[in-house]
């Protein structure tokens, strides 16, 4: 004789089970209920998965449907309809549906089966997006390191942004010197946009463009990182010249932000201009980043990101560019020089620690953080010259840095340092391993609590716009829609 064991009974499935050996036998509701002793409602509550069945009623209709306990328990659908509408109903209960504030689909029995299947198709695929959507940052890092190999193989150039950049800095009547914010409010205004300064702007968004009545929201002043309003203001406008429609994925979002990122800096640091400065200062061999920020009024950074654009298309070198934390992670990072980055077991270089031995870190070690510092280091892959400067924020120190190998530093201010370092990373004795004498002193005797990043385990940001919350968006616009 079968034992039952119900352990945690799915009531979904049983009921599908009980309707099926019902149909199978030919029997109604009233015909089962009267064998087993159920009203024909309550039994109905139990095929439709609401109520749970007692073990002696269980027991009860399978006598009367002439089959053992444990068919009625199975965990299988019992046939390809059953597991259909059992999916449908889960789907529909779960919170990804329950967030879209749309009815439930009842299945009866003249829904067709190929309804069915388009529906729990579309379940499927709705889950799948969300949980790409919410993804750890892991489809960050691989987003990433695609673009950056693609814009390596480029040469960290885009031509048709930089010609893009070019009309657009001409029709503003800039002639020379640094871009002005007259010069940006004109080139808004050929767009179409006012460019407005509030307050109030959500603080998950650096600018909001109101497409209907042509006005794009900045704040009142530079925001922590050295964004300066020029660039937020040519950001914006970015978006509209270069054609964006709304992000698909988060490749594409991390693409339109470097489109519009090096728009702004083509703008900011016009080619022409630019690439006149800049062999100047090769001819001179005065090449200097602090030189180039200076002249075009920009942040150290972005002086030196739009030298890596520039550098081997009209200057005819390669190079190397970081921005480090003080606490050796890597942040941004490009290369067409041959130095090896250090990267995870996928590519991803975000997050990596840095050589101790590299200037990108040796620079945190000096108490002159003014001016930029000069090293040379030995590496695997040859001798590299590199120049840096250390910056802070309220989240700490970081270091920007540029380098070239051996043999180009001879363009460049800060050639004739003495100090000169040797790297063997990635191989662990360099800087990672502790020294035996350390080692053999304190292993096992230690115990500390690391200081965990939060980005390391949270989800990417979600909404039409990742990272920026549609509600506070729409709500600042109503807001400001009458002014």
């Amino acid at each position: 004789m079968s034992t039952v064991e119900t352990g945690d009974i799915d009531v979904a499935t049983l009921g599908h089970r009980i309707r099926h050996f019902r149909t199978r036998r030919g029997m109604t509701l009233d015909e089962l209920g009267a064998a087993a002793g159920v009203a024909a409602s309550q039994l109905s509550l139990i095929e439709n998965g609401k109520r749970e069945p007692r073990i002696s009623l269980l027991s009860a209709l399978a006598a009367a449907l002439g089959v053992q306990p444990a068919d009625l328990l199975s965990a299988e659908p019992p046939d390809e309809r059953a597991a259909l509408e059992i999916e449908l109903a889960r789907a529909q209960r779960g919170p990804l549906y329950a967030s879209l504030g749309l009815p439930a689909v009842k299945p009866t029995k003249g829904t067709p089966t190929e309804t069915l299947q388009a529906l729990v198709g579309l379940h499927r695929e709705l889950g799948r997006r969300a949980n790409e959507a919410i993804a750890t940052p892991e489809e960050a890092r691989r987003a990433n390191t695609e673009l950056r190999e693609r814009m390596r193989a480029q040469d960290n150039y885009i031509p048709e942004i930089e010609e893009l950049a070019e009309q657009q800095v001409r029709a503003s009547g800039h002639v020379r010197g640094a871009l002005t914010h007259r010069e940006v409010s004109v080139m808004a205004e050929k767009l179409g946009f006012e460019l407005i300064y509030v307050n109030d702007l959500p603080r998950s968004a650096r600018s909001i463009t109101d497409l209907e009545n042509g006005r794009i929201y900045l704040p009142p002043a530079s925001i922590p990182g050295g964004h300066g309003l020029r660039s937020m203001a040519l950001q914006a406008m970015a978006h509209r010249l270069l054609g964006h429609t709304r992000p698909q994925s988060y490749a594409d979002f991390l693409r339109q932000r470097l489109e519009i990122n090096y728009f702004a800096a083509c703008c900011l640091m016009p080619r022409e201009a630019a690439v006149a400065f800049l062999q100047q200062a090769k001819k001179d061999k005065d090449l200097a980043v602090e030189d180039f920020r200076d002249a075009f009024g920009v942040t150290h950074e972005a002086a030196a990101l739009r030298l890596t654009n520039l550098a081997t298309r009209h200057l005819d070198m390669t190079m190397h560019f970081l921005r480090v934390g003080d606490d050796g992670a890597l942040y941004k990072g490009y290369e067409n020089d041959g130095l090896v980055l250090p990267t995870d077991v996928t590519g991803s270089i975000e997050g990596q620690v840095v050589c101790r031995m590299w200037g990108a870190r040796t620079a945190f070690t000096h108490t002159n953080r003014t001016t930029e510092l000069y090293q040379y280091t030995d590496t695997p892959a040859g001798t590299y010259w590199c120049a840096t400067q250390v910056g802070t924020t309220a989240e700490g120190s970081f270091s920007i840095s540029i380098g070239v190998p051996f043999d180009q530093a001879k363009w460049f201010r800060g050639r004739e340092t003495t100090a000169r370092t040797e790297s063997r990373c990635p191989d662990e004795s360099c800087c990672k391993r502790a020294p035996a004498e350390l080692s053999g002193r304190w292993a096992g005797k230690a115990w500390p609590s690391a200081r965990l990043h939060a980005h390391i385990l949270s989800p990417l940001p979600s909404g039409s716009f990742p990272g920026v919350d549609d509600s506070d968006v729409y709500a600042f616009l109503e807001a400001h829609s009458g002014a």
